[in-house]
């Protein structure tokens, strides 16, 4: 009986000392861990709004500075826009003042061409008025000792009576190469 009568007092000792320990224990443990969850929402719910609404002012901040950003962009891009317009503007008359002046030095030159024309031609007929007046043979020693082209270019001036005259005195292969040359035309 002495070792019942043992395990009953270590029974009580355990139930009388331990046990209440490790339920207050429990207890204490269970209402810290309530305390600590009851803190970690009370924090997480007062931080959750702080940060929501520090989140939303950053946002807007943010919002705001690229709006700032965008207008000035735009305020740039326009800048430009009318400076290219301007610039635009100043090429398109330039551009019309070079045409103008294109179109004054082309009716420039027409005219002098012309002018240089009409002189050539002139003298052209003077010297086949100058070989229809001369006699023929001498008029003949003339043209055949002109270059070829010159002499074509006279012979085709001049009226067929006046070739006539002339065609004796010309040598012949000048001739027929005016004669091949106006039968060509044909």
């Amino acid at each position: 009986m002495s070792t019942k009568r043992a395990l009953i007092i270590v029974l009580f000792l355990v139930t009388v000392l331990v046990l209440p320990q490790y339920k207050l224990t429990a207890v204490l443990a269970s209402s810290a861990a309530q305390n600590e969850l009851a803190t970690n929402e009370n924090a997480s719910t007062s931080q959750q709004p702080i940060n929501a609404t520090r989140a939303a002012r950053e946002e807007k901040a943010l919002q705001d500075a690229r709006r700032q950003q965008l207008a000035e962009k735009e305020a740039t891009l326009t800048a430009k826009e009318l400076e290219l317009k301007k610039m635009s503007a100043k090429i398109e008359t330039q551009l019309k003042m070079l045409e103008d002046s294109k179109n004054r030095l082309d009716e420039s030159l027409k005219a002098k061409s012309e002018v240089q024309k009409k002189k050539q031609d002139e003298k052209l007929q003077k010297m086949v008025k100058l070989f229809k007046t001369m006699k023929g043979e001498q008029a003949g020693k003339y043209i055949d000792s002109l270059q070829e082209h010159m002499a074509l270019t006279l012979l085709s001036r001049m009226d067929t009576k006046s070739v006539a005259k002339l065609v004796p005195f010309i040598s012949q292969p000048r001739v027929l190469k005016w004669i091949t040359d106006n039968m060509q035309e044909i």
